[in-house]
C-alpha cells in the first residue's frame, strides 16, 4: 500500500473520534448540496472524495446518473454496502480512469486533503463533458472564517493559517481563504462560474453540537452566504 492510500486509511478509520461533531457536518453538507443544484443543470455527475457518504446520499435521488471514486478501502466497503447498485471506484484520484464524460463534478471538501490540487482540478477537467454546460464544483473550510479569526485572538491558533487540532485530525494539508481558492481553479485552467460562502461560524463544530438547535444552525448556515469572506466554508463553480 502506497503512503497517500495508508495515510487515507488511517484517517478514515478514525472518524468516530469525537472531534467530528457529525450532526454538525451532516448540516453543513447538506447546505453544500443545496447550493450545488443551483448550479447543477442534469445528466450525469461524479462525486470525487465522499468518505461516509453524507453528500452521496442527497446525489443519488437527485442525479440522472452517479459515480463515485474514493480513495479509502473503508469508506469505499461501507459506501457498496450501503448502495449495492452504485459504481464506487476505489482508488486514488490521480489513478481513476473513468470510462465516460460527466455533467458535473463535485469535490465537496476534498481539495484542502490533497496533495496537488492545481492537479487534481486538471485531472477532473478532462473528466467533464465539452458539450454541455458541465460543471465543477467544490467546497472547502475558510481560513478567514470568524471561528478561526476568534481562535488567533484567544491564542489557540498563531494564525489564520495555522492548522487546528480538527485540521490535523481530518488530514487536511492547506487552509485556503477565498481568493487562494479562486486562484486554484484560474491556475488549472478553468473558468469560474460563481463563488461564494455559507455558513457563518462563530464557533467550533463541538461548540455548536452542544449549544445549538437545528433553526440556529439553519440561520447562521444563510448568514454565511451574506458575509462570504468570513464563513466557515467557500465554494467555487467552474467551468471549461
Amino acid at each position: 500500500m502506497c503512503l497517500e492510500k495508508r495515510r487515507l486509511e488511517n484517517i478514515a478509520q478514525d472518524y468516530s473520534n469525537p472531534l467530528q461533531a457529525k450532526e454538525v457536518s451532516a448540516y453543513e453538507i447538506s447546505y453544500c448540496f443545496d447550493i450545488f443544484k443551483r448550479f447543477y443543470q442534469g445528466g450525469s455527475i461524479l462525486e470525487m472524495g465522499p468518505a461516509e457518504g453524507v453528500m452521496t446520499r442527497r446525489l443519488i435521488k437527485y442525479a440522472d446518473y452517479l459515480e463515485i471514486v474514493e480513495g479509502s478501502d473503508y469508506f469505499s466497503n461501507a459506501l457498496k454496502k450501503e448502495f449495492p447498485n452504485l459504481s464506487v471506484n476505489c482508488c486514488l484520484f490521480e489513478e481513476f480512469k473513468p470510462t465516460r464524460k460527466y455533467d458535473a463534478i463535485v469535490m465537496g471538501h476534498v481539495l484542502e486533503h490533497v496533495e496537488s490540487p492545481v492537479e487534481i482540478l486538471k485531472l477532473a477537467k478532462t473528466w467533464l463533458k465539452t458539450d454541455t454546460s458541465g460543471i465543477i464544483f467544490a467546497a472547502v473550510p475558510n481560513s478567514h472564517s470568524i471561528h478561526r479569526q476568534a481562535a488567533v485572538k484567544m491564542g489557540l491558533l498563531d494564525s489564520e493559517k495555522s492548522m487546528s487540532e480538527a485540521d490535523v485530525f481530518h488530514g487536511h494539508r492547506r487552509v485556503y481563504n477565498l481568493e487562494e481558492f479562486l486562484q486554484e481553479f484560474v491556475n488549472a485552467g478553468l473558468k469560474v462560474v460563481a463563488s461564494g460562502g455559507y455558513w457563518l461560524k462563530p464557533l467550533s463544530n463541538q461548540q455548536i453540537k452542544e449549544q445549538w438547535n437545528k433553526e440556529m444552525i439553519e440561520a447562521f448556515m444563510q448568514l454565511g452566504e451574506q458575509y462570504p469572506e468570513i464563513a466557515g466554508d467557500i465554494y467555487v463553480a467552474a467551468s471549461l
